[in-house]
């Protein structure tokens, strides 16, 4: 297939890309490969006449469209613009390469910790903020259609920017947008994770411009910005997949030309398995995701750096607080320990949270930097997601009581945290653009739905919640479906009868909600207990779990009480907290209580209390 040219590539501009687009001077690693594409070029000399840019290694592709420049820039000390030369027939070309100057202290960013709580958005689906871009007629997918659950809907960073100051009210610190980069796909482009470009915004979403205004905005209300990214593929038509580099730049490429494509059996554990053959593991990390969804081939070297240049590139053009990497046991698993570790190298201080879509916490664990395993894995990834705890909450809340069912789950689930190298790291969530809606999951009871948000925000964990969690939306008539889960936000859009962002025509139960995640929220801002504090939690007796969380003066108390008629909460057994006979606020009434002798539990519900008083 190399030597079959498309019309794309015949015309008078001869270098077509070269990525990263542009680099920054004083990097830890001051190493850069570009990647130059364009007809023919592997036939051309290249020369760099810029003293203190040292070309250390020309690499020719199996295609002649690529090759790959390798460049030391260990002696610049300052930005600059410089030339890059390709000489040779049919004519000499020249291109100019930028150096910038990085952020002050870019290398000491932090990234989202246990002080955060991240606001998951499908933006797409939460506000159209520019309507001028909704349809882009040279993209595939031509039409939107908000009727249409997988079509796309208008939504746009703009949208996420002119609402900061809501998400900045309701108490959230961080936000993850889902993928904003070209998908430039034929259906369900909306979703953003069959990418066909990694180094440009789709126009529909915006522009670069429009991605790096709003972590601006964000950072300057103190909101960290989470970036998605997408290791192991990139979608059908992306634009090398009608002129591949290598050989092998995909996995099972000869079997893609022959449109044979072979799709992964999504066994993870083969990462783990110490029994685990290779076919299976084979199968697992080079099998393409969906048939729409090349997989790249992390083992070739050049695609190596060009998916870890890519997430450094992003980093310091938006200015990151954070990675979140979609299907993260997919890939070759040494190369997702070598793409963390450079990062991390970079930024020391900085977090990437992996997805490992697993109910086991041995598997989630694994893959946590720290976590002792047995076959010397070291992953340099600071957190991973925790579906563990996701699903013992949900079965927890809505079982009967019995010895081990019903709030024994959420209490054998937090035991579980001896297997975590670092618990406090790692991402808790209800909910998100995947899995059913959270109030779809409890059959819309608000009750426990409130009572597992309580937990959620209470626990060592950095808290996730998903956009509309807040206003009780719900996918009850599909369950499973994902373009319901991921609805429209209420009030995004111009004409809007609802507008969850004022309030406007939302029911007396979302108002509620809203008013009960502010309060918890907002408290938690500030609460060093939750943020670092210690844990403590007692055995559920008699349907009433109870959490205490500490640290200096600041105790928070959680009680979760499944029982519907009025009980007596004996409060003898938690003594070695320390706050007997001591006035506790009731952080989302204000109502003040003495701790001491019996508290009357009404109803069945969650009851949170903090020893601040102020």
């Amino acid at each position: 297939m190399f030597s079959v040219f498309y019309t794309f590539m015949i015309n008078a501009q001869e270098i077509k890309k070269i990525e990263p687009t542009n680099w920054w001077i004083g990097m830890k690693n001051p190493k850069l490969q570009l990647m130059v594409y364009g007809k023919n070029i592997a036939d051309k000399n290249i020369e760099i006449s810029e003293k203190y840019i040292v070309l250390e290694k020309i690499s020719k592709a199996d295609n002649p469209n690529y090759i790959f420049i390798d460049l030391d820039l260990s002696n610049v000390k300052k930005a600059q613009k410089f030339d890059i030369h390709f000489k040779g027939s049919p004519k000499n070309l020249k291109y100019t390469y930028e150096l910038k100057q990085r952020r002050s202290n870019s290398d000491n960013r932090i990234g989202f910790n246990s002080s955060d709580v991240i606001y998951l958005i499908t933006p797409d689906r939460f506000a159209n903020g520019n309507p001028k871009n909704d349809i882009h007629l040279e993209m595939k997918e031509k039409t939107m259609d908000r009727k249409h659950d997988y079509a796309r809907h208008g939504g746009d960073i703009e949208g996420i920017t002119n609402h900061l100051d809501y998400i900045y009210d309701m108490g959230f610190t961080a936000i993850w947008p889902t993928p904003v980069l070209t998908n430039d796909m034929s259906e369900s482009s909306y979703h953003g994770y069959a990418m066909t470009d990694f180094y440009q915004v789709d126009p529909r979403f915006g522009t670069l411009d429009d991605y790096i205004n709003l972590t601006k905005k964000a950072k300057e209300k103190g909101i960290k910005l989470i970036m998605d990214q997408v290791a192991n593929h990139c979608g059908s038509e992306h634009w090398w997949m009608k002129d591949l580099p290598f050989k092998d730049w995909i996995n099972y490429q000869e079997e893609f030309e022959l449109d044979d494509l072979i799709v992964t059996n999504h066994r993870r554990t083969s990462n783990q398995d110490m029994y685990a053959s290779q076919y299976d593991k084979n199968l697992m990390s080079k099998g393409w995701f969906v048939t729409a969804m090349p997989d790249l081939n992390q083992q070739n070297p050049f695609m190596a750096n060009y998916i870890i240049q890519n997430s450094i590139w992003w980093i310091e053009t938006l200015d990151l607080g954070g990675i979140r990497q979609d299907t993260y046991p997919y890939p070759d698993k040494y190369f997702m320990s070598n793409w963390a570790g450079a990062i991390m190298h970079e930024y020391p201080n900085f977090s990437i949270v992996g997805e490992e879509w697993s109910y086991n916490p041995l598997l989630v664990g694994y893959w946590q930097q720290g976590s002792n395993n047995k076959d010397g894995y070291k992953s340099n990834l600071r957190s991973t997601m925790d579906f563990p705890m996701q699903k013992a909450i949900v079965e927890g809340l809505s079982e009967e009581e019995s010895w081990d069912t019903g709030l024994v789950k959420l209490y054998e689930g937090l035991a579980n945290d001896f297997g975590y190298a670092k618990p406090m790291d790692i991402m808790a969530f209800l909910d998100n653009h995947d899995k059913d809606r959270v109030f779809t999951e409890f059959n819309e009871d608000i009750v426990l739905t409130k009572m597992a948000l309580s937990y959620l925000l209470t626990l060592p964990r950095i808290p996730q919640i998903y956009y509309g969690t807040e206003i009780l939306t719900e996918n009850s008539k599909k369950p499973g479906d994902h373009g319901l889960i991921r609805s429209d936000f209420p009030g995004g859009w111009k004409g809007d009868k609802v507008n969850a962002f004022t309030g406007k025509g939302l029911t007396s139960d979302q108002l509620e909600m809203q008013f009960f995640l502010k309060k918890i929220l907002n408290y938690r801002k500030t609460s060093d207990a939750i943020h670092n504090g210690k844990t403590i939690h007692f055995a559920p007796q008699n349907g009433i779990y109870v959490l205490f969380r500490e640290m200096n003066d600041e105790v928070v108390v959680l009680i979760i009480n499944k029982n519907k008629s009025p009980v007596n909460l004996d409060v003898k057994r938690f003594k070695e907290i320390g706050i007997d006979s001591k006035k506790l606020k009731n952080i989302i009434s204000g109502e003040e209580i003495i701790w001491e002798g019996r508290i009357k539990l009404s109803s069945k519900g969650c009851i949170l209390l903090t020893s601040k008083l102020k």
